[in-house]
């Protein structure tokens, strides 16, 4: 191959890591987060990877319920055992290891979750903002656990309490992008385009 085909397929290669989206969402519990990936996979066949994926990939073979205070209890202790930065190692190599212009973070919880994600420049952290009332009657209607069917929006509140989310609001103020999400499902939808074509 001559010096210049070399040179054209190099420069491709640059094209091609440039040219892809790396977009980390960051939210309260119900926030919405899953509902913009479900969009951004949809409209823009993006793909995704959640920090939470491991946590139940690891009960479901234990035969444990999968619920929040569960997946809450094996985050911790595999971090106390093996690094507070564990799952963001896990997930750093999935995105890099993906070959998709879009790819999704979802479940951003912690700094240490994005300790080797904000060194790739594609990387943007996007915060989900939502009214906790309204997180609430989401987590309600959506069952995604076991252990969410019956809560009462004091135990829903008592969860924000837990080891795994208390750095939540301050990881969101580092957010390059913030989007609202107390309105309806097109608001919210123009919100996540206009921070794609901006991307």
């Amino acid at each position: 191959m001559g010096c210049e085909a070399r040179r054209a397929r190099y420069y491709s290669k640059i094209i091609i890591m440039t040219d892809k989206i790396i977009i980390g969402l960051v939210g309260e519990i119900a926030s919405g987060k899953d509902t913009v990936v479900e969009y951004l996979i949809k409209k823009y066949q993006a793909t995704a990877h959640k920090f939470s994926t491991p946590l139940r990939d690891v009960l479901k073979r234990l035969y444990l319920d999968v619920s929040r205070e569960n997946m809450q209890e094996v985050s911790r202790i595999l971090r106390e055992k093996f690094g507070q930065n564990l799952l963001a190692k896990v997930i750093t190599e999935d995105v890099r290891n993906d070959s998709n212009k879009i790819v999704v973070v979802n479940g951003i919880r912690r700094f240490a979750d994005i300790q080797y994600l904000k060194d790739l420049p594609e990387f943007k952290l996007v915060h989900i903002n939502t009214d906790a009332r309204i997180c609430y009657e989401r987590l309600i209607k959506r069952r995604e656990n076991v252990d969410d069917t019956n809560k009462t929006f004091e135990q829903f509140q008592r969860d924000h309490e837990a080891e795994t989310e208390k750095e939540i609001a301050e990881v969101a103020k580092s957010a390059s992008y913030s989007i609202n999400n107390n309105g309806t499902l097109e608001e919210l939808y123009q919100q996540i385009d206009g921070i794609v074509n901006k991307l």
